[in-house]
C-alpha cells in the first residue's frame, strides 16, 4: 500500500469535549494515513473516540466539540481548515457515510425511491452545477478565508473556556471572601484578553477578505456570462435539430418520436429529471443487490428487513459516486447471517469503483474479513498500527491480545478471557498507559510515564513498554497462540 496514492492523511488529531463535568479528552493525538482502494479498519470497544474521529472527517462533530490540534488532509486540503460551503463539495459526493442503525439514518414517513434520489435531484439544476463550478475556486478561497478566522477565534475562546473549568475546580467553601474576589478578577482579566485576541483575529481576517472577496464578485460576473452562454447554445443547437428533423419528411408518428427525444437530450443537459434520477436509483439498487428495484422503489423503510435497510443506506451513499466510503459499525444491528452478506457487498463495490474505505467497528471477526490494515484504538489513542497479517499473526499490545482472547472460536478449546474492569474515564485521562489498570502485564513504568510507538517492522508499530529493550519477556496468552496456530494451519491447508 506504501506505493499507493494517500487519499486522506489524519495527522496528531486532538479532539475534546465540553461537558457539565469537564473537558472529556475523547481523541488524544492520533495519526493514520487511508490510500486508494485499502480498507483501513479501525476497531477498539466502545468510547475509544473510533466514531469521533470519522465524524471529525466528515465535519460533523457535535456543538461542544474542541478540536484542539491536528490536521486531516484530504487531497492535500485541510478539512479542519474548510469553510461549510467546501464541505458540501466534499460531504456525500467525495466522501460518503454509513451508520451503524439503518432504521435511524432513513425517514420512516418518505418512500424509499424519494430518499436515494433526493441528493440527486437537489443539485439537479445543470446550470447552477455550472455556475457553481466556475466559481467554485474564488468563493472557496474566500470562505475559506472567513472559516480560519472564525476556527482561531473559537480555538481562543475554548481556551478561556477550558480556564474557567479548570478554576471553577479550585473553588472550594473554605476561599475567603479576598481568595473568591481574587479569583473573580483572574477570570475577568481572561475573559477581556480572550475578547480583545478575537477582535484583533476578526480585523485580520477582514482585512485579509477583502481582495479574496472583489476577485470573487469579478468571477461571478463572468460566470453568469458564460452560463448564459451556454444555455443558449443548449436552445439554439435543439432549434436547428427541430429544423433538420421537421426538414427529413418524417410520418406523424416518427416526426413526433424523434422531437420528444431531441426534446429530452435539451432538458438532460440543462438540468437532470425526475426521471433520469429515477433510472440512477434503480440502477444503483441493482447494484446493492435489491430485488425487484421497480416495486421497492415505491416502497418504506418499514415495508424492508434490517438488511434491506442496510442496503438502502449504501445506496444512497453511493448515489454521488464517492471516492472514500466511512463506514460506522454498519453490521451491529444485524444478525451474523445478514452481517456477512453486508461485509460481502461492500467489498464487491470497493472492488468495482476502487472505493478508500474506513471500517469501524468493535469485532476483530469483521475486520479478519475486510482489513488491509488494522488501527487499534483505546482510551483516544491507537495503541497498535499495522496490517491485517500483523494484528492477526503477530499481536504486540497486551489490549489487543485481549480483544483476541475475548472472540469466540469454533477450533479453539481454551476458556475465553474478559478483559477485567472498565475503560477510563477521559474526563480525567490515566497519566501513563490508559490500560495498564486493566492489564495483567503491566509494570511500573505503565502508571507513570505513556509509551511511544516501538517499530515492530516497516508496516507494523504498537505503543506499549513491553517493547522496550529492557522490558521483561512477556508470552502472549495462550489462546492467542493456540488461535494464530490453528489460522495459520488451516490457510496451509487451504493452498
Amino acid at each position: 500500500m506504501e506505493n499507493k496514492e494517500k487519499i486522506i492523511e489524519v495527522q496528531n488529531l486532538v479532539i475534546s469535549f465540553k461537558t457539565d463535568h469537564g473537558i472529556l479528552h475523547a481523541v488524544r493525538d492520533v495519526s493514520f494515513d487511508l490510500h486508494r482502494g485499502e480498507t483501513l479498519c479501525i476497531v477498539g470497544e466502545s468510547g475509544s473516540g473510533k466514531s469521533v474521529t470519522s465524524k471529525a472527517i466528515m465535519g460533523i462533530l457535535a456543538a461542544n466539540a474542541i478540536v484542539e490540534s491536528g490536521t486531516i488532509l484530504y487531497r492535500g486540503e485541510d478539512l479542519l481548515q474548510v469553510a461549510e460551503e467546501e464541505f458540501h463539495k466534499i460531504r456525500g459526493h467525495k466522501i460518503g457515510m454509513i451508520f451503524q442503525d439503518p432504521l435511524s439514518s432513513l425517514n420512516p414517513i418518505v418512500r424509499i425511491g424519494k430518499q436515494i434520489t433526493e441528493a440527486t435531484l437537489i443539485n439537479s439544476n445543470k446550470l447552477k452545477l455550472l455556475y457553481d463550478d466556475l466559481i467554485s475556486d474564488n468563493l472557496i478561497a474566500y470562505k475559506n478565508c472567513l472559516a480560519r478566522g472564525k476556527i482561531a477565534e473559537r480555538k481562543v475562546w475554548n481556551e478561556y473556556e477550558k480556564d474557567v473549568i479548570d478554576l471553577k475546580k479550585k473553588y472550594n467553601s473554605g476561599d475567603s471572601k479576598e481568595e473568591l474576589k481574587e479569583k473573580k478578577s483572574l477570570l475577568a482579566d481572561k475573559k477581556k484578553a480572550a475578547k480583545a485576541q478575537m477582535a484583533k483575529i476578526r480585523k485580520e481576517t477582514k482585512e485579509a477578505s477583502i481582495p479574496l472577496k472583489e476577485k470573487l464578485k469579478v468571477n461571478k460576473a463572468e460566470a453568469k456570462v458564460k452560463v448564459k452562454e451556454y444555455k443558449e447554445s443548449v436552445i439554439n443547437e435543439y432549434n436547428e435539430k427541430v429544423k433538420a428533423i421537421h426538414a427529413q419528411g418524417l410520418g406523424k408518428e416518427e416526426l413526433a418520436k424523434e422531437l420528444a427525444q431531441a426534446k429530452l437530450d435539451k432538458t438532460n443537459k440543462l438540468k437532470i429529471t425526475k426521471a433520469e434520477a429515477k433510472r440512477r436509483a434503480l440502477e444503483i439498487m441493482r447494484e446493492v443487490g435489491i430485488p425487484e428495484p421497480e416495486r421497492r422503489y415505491k416502497q418504506y423503510p418499514f415495508e424492508f428487513s434490517g438488511g434491506m435497510r442496510q442496503r438502502i443506506v449504501i445506496a444512497i451513499a453511493l448515489t454521488e459516486t464517492p471516492e472514500v466510503l466511512i463506514c460506522d459499525e454498519p453490521t451491529t444491528a444485524l444478525d451474523v447471517t445478514i452481517q456477512g452478506q453486508i461485509l460481502e457487498l461492500i467489498k464487491k463495490i470497493q472492488k468495482e469503483r476502487d472505493l478508500s474505505v474506513i471500517f469501524i467497528t468493535h469485532d476483530l471477526g469483521v475486520v479478519a474479513n475486510m482489513a488491509d490494515r488494522v488501527a487499534v484504538m483505546y482510551a483516544g489513542k491507537i495503541v497498535e498500527y499495522g496490517t491485517s497479517e500483523d494484528i492477526f499473526y503477530d499481536p504486540k499490545h497486551p489490549y489487543t491480545w485481549a480483544l483476541l482472547s475475548s472472540i469466540p472460536d469454533i477450533d479453539s478449546k481454551e476458556r475465553l478471557d474478559a478483559i477485567p474492569g472498565t475503560p477510563p474515564n477521559m474526563i480525567y485521562p490515566p497519566k501513563g498507559d490508559a490500560f495498564a489498570a486493566r492489564s495483567k502485564y503491566a509494570m511500573k513504568i505503565d502508571y507513570e510515564e505513556e509509551p511511544p510507538f516501538f517499530k515492530v517492522s516497516d508496516t507494523h508499530y504498537a505503543a506499549t513498554w513491553l517493547l522496550h529493550p529492557q522490558a521483561p519477556k512477556v508470552e502472549m496468552p495462550k489462546i492467542v497462540t493456540e488461535r494464530i496456530k490453528n489460522s495459520l494451519k488451516g490457510r496451509k491447508e487451504a493452498k
